[in-house]
């Protein structure tokens, strides 16, 4: 909304004080100087450890995310969730078409996680993960599960498995429904972006070419996805 001196559009003098404008797209300027552009667009990758909730502000949790991004200038958001029980790769950023190009179930982009449940899983199990299980809210989606250990002493199996589908506690629920209960949950990866090499409660910012990757996966994809 402008509402100040002599506004031109473009080129051209807006009749009216308050006429709209997109300041994305439109050469906007006051008394002939151009009105400066939205703030600087960022784009972080963070490591959320355990114990922070994956939001803005939540009067009830004892830390949220934006605490591991204190020196950060600006208003940042994070990219989707992950729960304050849950670790790993977690996106933030101040732009809007970006996160919705995330996190919009057509693009199915794919989240990576690394699971330690409880039980032996056995092959069953693991085929019925594989193809889709029955949730209160619908059957899941396939999904790619990969057995990294079975441990009967211990009585613990960890398990890769890789979702395109953006559900509430999704793979805890998943494990759930084959009789197994996750004991710890490590997102590894979002799109093409990896977790490795980044330590817990720190956080860096995507180059250029990673956020167009992102892009590229988000148009390239037409299948639900996040988990």
């Amino acid at each position: 909304m402008i509402r100040a001196g002599r506004v031109t559009v473009n080129g051209e003098v807006v009749a009216q004080l308050g006429a709209r404008a997109d300041d994305e797209t439109d050469d906007i300027r006051v008394d002939g100087k151009p009105i400066p552009k939205d703030v600087e667009r960022q784009y972080l990758v963070v490591n959320k450890p355990i114990g922070y909730v994956a939001t803005v502000r939540d009067r009830h949790a004892a830390h949220t995310v934006m605490e591991l991004i204190s020196g950060v200038r600006g208003r940042l958001y994070p990219v989707g969730r992950l729960d304050a029980d849950s670790a790993g790769l977690l996106l933030m950023t101040n732009d809007g078409a970006f996160a919705q190009a995330m996190l919009h179930p057509s693009h199915g982009i794919e989240r990576s996680y690394r699971a330690v449940v409880r039980g032996a899983l056995d092959d069953f199990a693991l085929t019925d993960l594989r193809a889709g299980v029955a949730l209160e809210d619908g059957i899941t989606a396939p999904a790619d599960v990969t057995l990294i250990e079975r441990d009967p002493e211990r009585n613990i199996s960890v398990v890769d498995i890789v979702l395109r589908e953006g559900r509430n506690r999704q793979v805890r629920r998943m494990m759930e429904a084959v009789g197994s209960r996750v004991l710890a949950l490590t997102r590894t990866r979002f799109g093409p972006i990896v977790l490795a090499g980044l330590a817990p409660g720190t956080w860096r910012k995507l180059r250029s070419a990673e956020i167009e990757e992102l892009l590229t996966a988000s148009r390239s994809v037409t299948n639900p996805g996040d988990g």
